[in-house]
């Protein structure tokens, strides 16, 4: 169920107060949900804290398990290892896990080369692009991938078919100038963490120029990048400014903050932690959105709300606008360690 900004719900989180309340000036945060994990990211850091009890540490994982430095740090404290490649490895007994992202079909063929034990964390959403993409190879089509350029998930679902059989398309400029390479008929697929309105744009024009390009039974931006952009353009209008809470190098993260820019609010920033915090940016605001991406912990968002206690008078207030409640199956190695979790 959906619920527009003028349904909101107060969640007011107290707090310890600092110094004379009165001294300081009021401050509401508009408080975006859904935020923070997806149930691709959620189910990705399962897989490698499992693989840690269940075959001890160490463990390794082929690039950032998702894009999240506080994660990755605190799962190296409990013994993953973090490489780039698989070469990098320096012993073939431990397990290897591969990110959320996905990775080309070399990579697993590699691992299978060298007697290496893998267990696959890519987002079952990603998957399902990477289906697509070969579904539609096999039909004889020429595929055309809306993403960005160096992007692992790019990387990886490229990776599924023979080198020039994808071609990537970045922008609507891209999507105008695109000549097709052969008399075959098109398809497009895309990157799950893209922004909605800049792709639906790209969509259009390749629809417009190719009226019968075949198009995803679904879409392939995945519901949690839909419904936190959803959020976050029902909060930036009615704020002074906007924090997301996020990684640089999150593709979902940086689309949150260009949503807030374009839905109207004048200060939209990206933050890791608290500490990068410029309180100069927000000196006079009185009301601050604050939402996080896929790969965001929810303890980084109290963090922030923290920060802003020790300066404001704080109320915050949830603006709902959806409802998640998808879970992902977790490989078969580790299902029975993540049902004695439960």
């Amino acid at each position: 169920m959906t619920y527009s900004s003028k349904h909101f719900i107060s969640d007011d989180q107290g707090g310890l107060m600092h110094g004379n309340a009165a001294t300081k000036p009021s401050l509401k945060i508009l408080l975006c949900a859904p935020r923070g994990f997806c149930a691709g990211v959620d189910r990705a850091i399962q897989i490698v804290e499992l693989a840690l009890r269940k075959y001890g540490a160490p463990v390794y994982v082929r690039h950032e398990i998702v894009h999240n430095k506080f994660v990755v740090e605190s799962l190296r404290n409990k013994g993953a290892i973090f490489v780039e490649e698989l070469d990098e490895i320096p012993v073939k007994d431990r397990p290897v896990i591969f990110s959320a992202h996905g990775v080309p079909k070399s990579v697993p063929e590699a691992a299978e080369q060298q007697n290496l034990f893998y267990l696959d964390a890519t987002c079952p959403l990603v998957s399902k692009v990477h289906k697509e993409a070969m579904i539609h190879n096999k039909r004889e089509r020429e595929i055309l991938l809306i993403g960005h350029a160096g992007h692992p998930e790019v990387i990886g679902t490229m990776g599924q078919l023979p080198a020039g059989a994808v071609t990537l398309i970045e922008t609507a400029e891209d999507a105008r100038a695109y000549e097709p390479k052969t008399d075959k008929q098109l398809a497009w697929i895309s990157q799950t963490t893209l922004s909605v309105d800049d792709t639906t744009e790209i969509v259009r024009i390749l629809k417009e120029r190719f009226p019968d390009i075949a198009e995803p039974h679904k879409d392939d931006i995945c519901y949690a990048t839909t419904n936190r952009q959803e959020a976050v353009k029902d909060v930036a209008p009615h704020s002074d400014a906007v924090i997301v809470v996020g990684a640089p190098n999150s593709s979902n993260s940086q689309r949150l903050r260009e949503v807030a820019e374009r839905s109207g609010c004048k200060k939209a920033v990206l933050l890791q932690r608290a500490h990068e915090i410029d309180w100069a940016d927000f000196d006079g605001i009185q009301t601050l959105g604050i939402s996080a991406g896929a790969s965001a912990p929810e303890v980084l968002v109290e963090e922030i709300v923290d920060a802003f206690r020790q300066h404001f008078e704080v109320t915050v207030e949830t603006v709902t606008t959806a409802r998640e409640d998808i879970a992902f199956n977790l490989p078969r190695e580790l299902r029975d360690m993540g049902a004695a979790a439960e």
